[in-house]
This record gives C-alpha cells, sequence and structure tokens, in this order.
C-alpha cells in the first residue's frame, strides 16, 4: 500500500473529505515532491477519488519533473480563483463534511480553501498525515540511524578541537564542516559556553570561551530528507563544584525517561518520569522546557513528549529524550539522546556516552 492509500485510509476512518497540503514536509513526504513556495497558492488537493494541484504558471514547468500530477495553472495576470474553481469540481465525490487543511500554509492560501468548501469542519492533519508520519519504516528508520552516526562524527570533532580561547562561532564552524564533508547539510549548532548555557536556544555568537565554562552543544543536520540531533556537555579545565551533581541528576532523568518510554505508554508519562526525578532533587523550576519532540523529516515533529500529550506510543516513533537544568547566570545542562522505539522498548541511535566531558585547555 503506497502513502496516498495510506492517507486515504485514514482520511475514511476519521471521516475527512478534503486534505489540502502546501509545500513543505508533509507534501514532499507524501510524494517526494518540493515545490518552490512563495505568495503564489500552490496548493495539494486529495479526496477519496481524486487529487491535483493548484500551481502557478511559473512554477509549473519546474514541478512537472516532480510529478505526474495534474496541474490546474494560473497566472498571475488571471489569479488562482477559477483554477481552483475547476479543480474543486473535477474532485467529484467528497460531501466537503470535513477538511484537514496543512497547518504549516500561509493564512491567505487557507481562506482560498475555506471560502470555497463553507460550513465544513476544518482540522489540522495530526489524525491524518501526521499520525502517518509519526511511525517511520524500515527504510526510514535506517536512514535516521545513518544521520545518527553523522552527528556522532560532528560532536566528536567539535570535542576534540574546542578549546578556551576560541568562540563560539568558530567551534560551530567545526560543527558545519563536519557534516557537510559527511555529505549532509548543517541545520543548527547550538554552542552555548559558560553563563549562555543556561538558555536551552541560545543564538551561537561571538563569545569566546574561558577556563571553567560549562558548553553545552546541541547540533543537527540532513541528509536524505531526514534530520539528526543531539546534545552533549564539555567542560573547559576544571568544573564547577556542584556540575557533577548536576550533571547526574539530568543522567538519571534521561535514564528515567529512557525507561518509561514502552509501546502503549502515554507520551506525558515519559515525561513525567524525566521532570519527577529532576523535581525530586530541588531544580524542578530550573527544567523549563517539554521533555522531547519527534524526529524525522522535520528536526521538530509529533510525537511531542510533554506534559499534557496523550499520545500512545507505538513502535516505529522516532523522538529525543532530552531534560535539562538551566541556572539563570550560573550555567545550564542538557542531555540529549534520539531514540527509535521497537516493540520492547526505545532503541537510543547515539553511539557516544553522556559523561561528562572534561577537557584539558
Amino acid at each position: 500500500m503506497d502513502k496516498i492509500d495510506k492517507l486515504r485510509q485514514q482520511m475514511k476512518e476519521k471521516a475527512v473529505d478534503l486534505i489540502a497540503l502546501a509545500p513543505g514536509a508533509n507534501l514532499n513526504w507524501l510524494l517526494g515532491v518540493n515545490p518552490h513556495a512563495d505568495e503564489r497558492p500552490l496548493i495539494f488537493l486529495l479526496t477519496q477519488t481524486g487529487l491535483g494541484f493548484l500551481m502557478p504558471e511559473l512554477e509549473a514547468e519546474s514541478a512537472r519533473q516532480q510529478t505526474d500530477i495534474r496541474f490546474y495553472t494560473w497566472s498571475d495576470a488571471t489569479g488562482p480563483t477559477s483554477a481552483l474553481d475547476n479543480l474543486l469540481t473535477d474532485l467529484k465525490g467528497f460531501a466537503s463534511r470535513s477538511i484537514v487543511i496543512d497547518e504549516t500554509m500561509r493564512a491567505d492560501h487557507a481562506a482560498l480553501i475555506q471560502d470555497k468548501v463553507l460550513n465544513a469542519n476544518r482540522a489540522f492533519t495530526a489524525s491524518t498525515i501526521g499520525k502517518l508520519r509519526m511511525i517511520k519504516d524500515k527504510s526510514e528508520q535506517n536512514i535516521l540511524r545513518e544521520n545518527a552516526n553523522q552527528a556522532d562524527t560532528a560532536m566528536q570533532n567539535a570535542l576534540s578541537e574546542i578549546q578556551s580561547g576560541m568562540t563560539e562561532d568558530a567551534v560551530a564552524s567545526v560543527i558545519q564542516s563536519s557534516f557537510s564533508e559527511q555529505g549532509a547539510l548543517p541545520q543548527f549548532s547550538i554552542v552555548a559556553s559558560g553563563p549562555n548555557s543556561a538558555f536551552p536556544h541560545h543564538q551561537t555568537g561571538s563569545r569566546v570561551l574561558n577556563d571553567g565554562d560549562v558548553v553545552v552543544i546541541d547540533l543537527g543536520g540532513k541528509f536524505k530528507g531526514y534530520a539528526s540531533d543531539i546534545t552533549r556537555m564539555a567542560i573547559l579545565g576544571s568544573p564547577p563544584g556542584d556540575y557533577k551533581m548536576i550533571h547526574q541528576i539530568v543522567e538519571d532523568a534521561v535514564c528515567a525517561a529512557l525507561e518509561a518510554a514502552k509501546p502503549g505508554e502515554v507520551a506525558k508519562n515519559v515525561d513525567k518520569a524525566a521532570r519527577d526525578v529532576i523535581t525530586k532533587a530541588g531544580f524542578g523550576q530550573y527544567f523549563i522546557h517539554r521533555t522531547g519532540h519527534g524526529l524525522g523529516s522535520e528536526i521538530h515533529e509529533p510525537p511531542y513528549i510533554t506534559a499534557t500529550s496523550d499520545t500512545i506510543l507505538e513502535p516505529g516513533m522516532v523522538f529525543s529524550i532530552e531534560p535539562g537544568i538551566y541556572i539563570p547566570g550560573k550555567f545550564g545542562i542538557r542531555l540529549e539522546e534520539i531514540v527509535i522505539l521497537n516493540d520492547k522498548g526505545p532503541e537510543v541511535l547515539s553511539k557516544l556516552s553522556r559523561k561528562e566531558n572534561i577537557l584539558n585547555t
């Protein structure tokens, strides 16, 4: 069964009559198509019996190289209204009771669809294409394992190069070069040193690393259309007095979450397992983000491992486990693993230890 058939089965189960997708991760996952996106409406529509693209004439020739699905083209001179009417007319056999709109679609493009399909219940993609994307097949899992190896290599290169006197930006350049040399596209490289390590999403900058600095290194690349993500810690010289104690608390939280992550468990209970460890140690107020996020064609995608998520974990789901403690003005510690959930529990993709990397400077 191909992805279109699987999606139509989900539509049938959820009583969805029409799905509208924008250029982006959902469309690329479904069709392997990645057309140029701008202010011109370019929308893929799917029903149980039909499909087609509302396609700007400007993009049609390029997009035709990626798909043979019918285009309903429009020009800047005529606008998209008539082409959209023709597309909807040809998509016969749907009752317009319920539509799903890609949550990444521009609001003005989504409004075009909603104005044409009046009085329909509107939802986003979580229960249809989102549900399918959460379960990675064997091919996707193998790519993610390969990507994790690349991330390990980039992390090892960063740890081997980092030293006092370098800037955060210089360490990030080592990471980016490592991904490029492996044939991957660098996606992000958070290098947060000293007090900056207390900012979970610090913007890597020109700060010079000094002896005694705690450094959070969070990095990821993209290869074969899928992402990688890992976080490890480095300490330049002697760590702060309470560093090892707090590092161990975060490590214990990772272990607790890994133990809780089993098929049939509710995602929020995995978050709770990690959070309880940190809270009981007296640092609950310093764990200020969710425990994890899904990983696939996007760096952040469902399932989300949050305190409120009722998602039931299933084999084939891929997500991060990344608790952290961030003490403002002092330092932060985050340890992150990507796991594939198998029948018996999580498979950790990284081969790198989560130990303190205390570096001689």
